[in-house]
């Protein structure tokens, strides 16, 4: 499946920050974080303090709630682009080829990291609301942009799906 830059990647990143906050036991640290970020292409500028850190795992639980499909996701994501997004403009920053912001090149990195990531899902969702999910193995709770050609992902890793089927194997043959 082929995504728009921010319904592709942005909506991945707000896939890592729900893993890195709200899954992960225990959740990355502010350091840790940032290097992540930096993994996934985003350009973090300073560090991320505890007040930040609080901040975006507050909306790390918010974002996780949309890839699980919980209450109305419309709203969820109306509510989110509302208080994230400022003014959408395009940008050439860096050397990059014109893109779309949706928050103030120079202003704090946790609402640039909100906008981005709220827009990203809102443009997922857009697309397909089916290829955001969250693993269905009982326990897991790693949520995932589903970016297979057939867009039938069910669970966040081969791990994952193997240990549902070889307990449903199991189950089975015991019965």
């Amino acid at each position: 499946m082929h995504f728009n830059p921010y319904g592709g990647v942005a909506a991945e990143l707000a896939a890592t920050l729900v893993n890195a906050l709200v899954t992960a036991d225990p959740p990355l640290s502010s350091d840790e974080l940032v290097a992540t970020l930096r993994e996934h292409g985003y350009r973090p500028a300073g560090v991320l303090d505890a007040r930040d850190m609080t901040l975006l795992t507050a909306w790390a639980h918010r974002l996780a709630g949309v890839f699980a499909g919980e209450g109305d996701r419309v709203d969820s994501l109306n509510a989110l682009l509302a208080e994230s997004a400022t003014q959408p403009y395009v940008s050439r920053h860096d050397g990059r080829a014109p893109h779309l912001h949706f928050a103030r090149e120079e202003g704090p990195m946790v609402d640039r990291l909100r906008a981005y990531t709220a827009a990203g899902l809102a443009h997922a969702f857009c697309q397909d609301p089916d290829r955001l999910g969250r693993c269905d193995r009982a326990g897991c709770g790693v949520v995932y942009v589903d970016t297979s050609r057939n867009g039938r992902r069910r669970f966040c890793s081969t791990r994952c799906a193997n240990r549902v089927h070889v307990a449903g194997h199991r189950d089975r043959r015991a019965g």
